[in-house]
């Protein structure tokens, strides 16, 4: 695990996502300089995934970009697919998670909209 994905604060991005731009863009306009994880580049694997899930106090299914084509060729949409299932279709496909995703404080949220990210400082 890099440095980045370790980090207290921390900014899961995707720079051609606007969301995760506009994320970025407020919390550096607050003076808060995130760690940036390129997960796309450096995707987590399934204990981070899992360390992030427990901090958002989401399910597995709630993290998936239901829109992105991997998640209808996966079949991801079955309702029976365990929580390790969907983990382990984020880990090989990380497009299908969701972004940008904000650590901070030992808490963590979906920058959507983006202004969310602000709601941890």
């Amino acid at each position: 695990m890099s440095d980045a994905h370790r980090a207290p604060t921390r900014l899961y991005h995707n720079p051609r996502c606007s969301k995760s731009r506009g994320a970025l863009e407020l919390l550096r306009e607050r003076g808060i300089e995130p760690a940036v994880v390129a997960y796309l580049e450096s995707p987590p694997d399934a204990a981070e995934l899992r360390e992030l899930l427990g901090l958002l106090g989401i399910g597995a299914r709630e993290l998936l970009r239901s829109g992105e084509d991997e998640y209808k060729q996966l079949g991801l949409d079955d309702a029976a697919l365990s929580e390790d299932a969907l983990i382990a279709a984020m880990v090989a496909h990380p497009r299908l998670i969701e972004r940008p995703l904000f650590v901070h404080g030992g808490r963590a949220t979906i920058g959507r909209p983006p202004e969310r990210v602000l709601e941890l400082l």
